[in-house]
């Protein structure tokens, strides 16, 4: 399955004929621009450096960058991953010892610029990102489709908050099938799709089939390439350790909570769809929904308060001047639940997946996922739009730390 087919289950919010198109047919088409947090710049322990990078995820340059430096990649301090198949522009910090040798390294398709001193940065040491994005192959009629688009979705409140195709992986479509059977304890079942998931096609994919059918992990050190180095590390640990729990525990922290974080939002994206499916308003809040407060475009997500028959005209009106925002549920342990129809629909969604929000306390501690809030509805802020001869539709925003710009444009686009 690719990831059109999987996202085609997730109803849009708009009923406007999309405007078709192709994004990221060049690198150039999808430039980000991180904004960090001012505060990344207080201290002079570290280094910061602006990573501009192409062609290269940002875990995979880390652990060059780490490599070439001769350093620990875990002492390199980013705020988020960005992704390969774009130009972007991040911000690293690395311990000030490091800072000549890390000037030194020159790898393709990235260049490292000093800026600053400042302190470690943690992933989330961001306000947001900055983006602009070609879409091409579009027809004549693209800028007054884009028009009509936006302004239904402006009336409804704004562009439904998928998570992005890039959550669940763009070429196997398997990160959340992994994170379940991981959240269930079955560590070999999930090496076992990790491993052997296969579409067809991709460089690797047959060894990955091998490994699906007779799971020799030897083999499959000979055959997996080079390039496959999160499979080649999980390989290796389990022949040291026979367990492919302690395999899964060796991987990098931010790429095992992966699977956890693509399950999560797989269970979100159900919900957003399955209340636009029901024809619940995601713009106005119901009795029982749980609404986060918003200040200047930016959701606080850790601000959250519940509708009740006696504030619900108070908060749609706070809802109304942008102010707050109906949210869904982040499952996990100690995830705030609604209550009304909206608590209904987050237990149906957990009775069909068979799950309670403790299951997500059980997983091995650097795992384990307390779940939270996000919010329904994106407002792009700045957005701006426009049709280029002998290119196509030209779209510039920012979006909020955590929000996709592929889900802005799927509901232009209307691709899958």
């Amino acid at each position: 399955m690719d990831y059109r087919e999987f996202f085609s289950r997730f109803r849009y919010l708009s009923e406007t004929p999309g405007i078709g198109g192709r994004i990221k047919v060049q690198p150039e088409d999808f430039v980000v621009v991180e904004d960090p947090l001012p505060s990344i710049f207080e201290g002079r322990k570290h280094a910061i450096f602006l990573l501009k990078k192409q062609n290269w995820d940002t875990m995979s340059v880390i652990k060059e960058i780490a490599k070439r430096a001769e350093m620990r990649y875990r002492d390199i301090g980013f705020a988020g991953t960005k992704d390969r198949h774009a130009v972007t522009f991040q911000y690293i910090s690395v311990p000030i010892k490091t800072k000549e040798r890390v000037e030194g390294v020159q790898i393709r398709d990235v260049e490292l610029r000093f800026v600053s001193y400042g302190r470690f940065i943690k992933l989330g040491h961001l306000l947001g990102n900055r983006f602009r994005i070609i879409v091409r192959d579009v027809g004549e009629d693209a800028f007054e489709r884009t028009r009509t688009i936006i302004r239904e979705l402006r009336q409804k409140g704004g562009f439904p908050n998928y998570f992005g195709h890039q959550r669940f992986g763009e070429k196997r479509v398997t990160n959340h099938l992994v994170g379940k059977l991981l959240l269930w304890g079955d560590f070999e079942g999930a090496a076992r799709l990790f491993l052997g998931a296969h579409e067809g096609g991709l460089e690797g994919d047959e060894a990955r089939r091998h490994f699906w059918e007779i799971g020799d992990v030897d083999k499959a050190l000979e055959e997996f390439p080079n390039f496959l180095r999160y499979e080649r590390t999980l390989l290796h640990r389990y022949k040291e350790t026979g367990s492919w729990r302690r395999a899964f525990l060796s991987l990098p922290l931010p790429i095992m909570r992966i699977f956890i974080h693509a399950y999560q939002s797989y269970l979100f994206n159900h919900y957003l769809s399955r209340r636009i499916e029901e024809g619940l308003s995601l713009n106005r809040a119901l009795v029982g929904d749980i609404v986060v407060q918003m200040k200047g475009g930016i959701p606080y997500r850790d601000r959250t308060y519940r509708v009740t028959e006696t504030n619900i005209n108070f908060v749609n009106g706070t809802i109304q001047k942008g102010q707050a925002v109906v949210s869904g549920p982040l499952f996990g342990f100690s995830m705030r639940r609604a209550k009304g129809i909206p608590g209904r629909l987050e237990g149906e969604i957990l009775e069909e997946e068979n799950l309670s929000l403790e299951i997500f306390k059980k997983l091995p501690k650097p795992m384990a996922e307390p779940g939270g809030r996000r919010e329904l509805l994106i407002r792009p802020l700045g957005l701006t739009y426009g049709y280029v001869p002998e290119m196509g539709m030209c779209f510039r925003f920012f979006l909020p730390k955590g929000i996709y710009a592929t889900s802005v444009l799927r509901e232009i686009m209307k691709d899958h």
